[in-house]
């Protein structure tokens, strides 16, 4: 009787990490997908620069567009089909690609390949810290997300002034604002991963969670690399 009760446990387990492990293979392979479609768009639009030169309005309601799907995702998550999810998340990704094609008309391709290169070693880094470290980094989550709010005053602040020393000094905050952030959100989506595989979500809302974990740190990415790009990136 023991050995049977043995087995059942352990098969148990097995299956609460096989389930894990498909979270966390989603979130992280739907976050490389969003940011390959990114690349791909941005560096497409960029070989016809023309249609952001011309056309300044398009390119803000291109913004506008991209504010409006990332406030509906997120408040629209549970309600939607994963599948929908994540559409929108490919959708949103695209656009930003849209937008993000500006950067090929301001710094050297070598400065930009060189940028993603450090970010997406820091990224790792800070993320590999949140897997694995014991501290509870809710604390620092809290901070870093107070600490956005304040940044995006002050670079609201610098649309009139236009300083540079003073964007400079946005960057560095920023900079220091998305690593702990990438470090604060991997750790939640890594608690997130183990309470699915102990069935505490069913399939459709892993997957809606997957999708909303993957945006997250996609987010993350984009925000650290553009920061370090205005930090250290060599204009034209």
């Amino acid at each position: 009787m023991s050995l049977q009760v043995d087995t059942l446990l352990l098969h148990r387990s097995e299956d609460a990490v096989r389930i894990q492990n498909g979270f966390i293979n989603r979130v992280f392979g739907w976050m490389t997908l969003g940011l390959a479609v990114t690349g791909f768009v941005a560096f497409g639009f960029a070989r016809n620069p023309g249609w952001m030169v011309g056309h300044p309005i398009i390119f803000l309601a291109l913004l506008g567009a991209q504010l409006v799907m990332v406030i509906t995702l997120g408040a629209a998550i549970r309600r939607i089909s994963p599948a929908a999810a994540f559409l929108g998340f490919i959708v949103f990704a695209a656009l930003n690609g849209m937008t993000l094609s500006v950067i090929f008309l301001t710094y050297t391709e070598s400065s930009i390949a060189q940028t993603f290169f450090v970010t997406s070693l820091t990224f790792g880094i800070m993320g590999l810290y949140g897997w694995v470290t014991k501290r509870d980094l809710t604390a620092l989550g809290s901070l870093c997300v107070m600490g956005l709010i304040g940044l995006i005053l002050a670079s609201l602040v610098n649309l009139f002034t236009r300083s540079s020393r003073f964007d400079l000094i946005i960057s560095a905050v920023g900079i220091l604002l998305f690593v702990g952030l990438t470090a604060y959100d991997t750790q939640k989506i890594k608690r997130l991963a183990v309470g699915v595989g102990e069935g505490v979500l069913s399939e459709a809302d892993s997957r809606r969670a997957a999708v909303l974990g993957a945006l997250t740190l996609y987010l993350d990415f984009i925000n650290l690399f553009l920061y370090l790009l205005r930090f250290f990136g060599r204009r034209k």
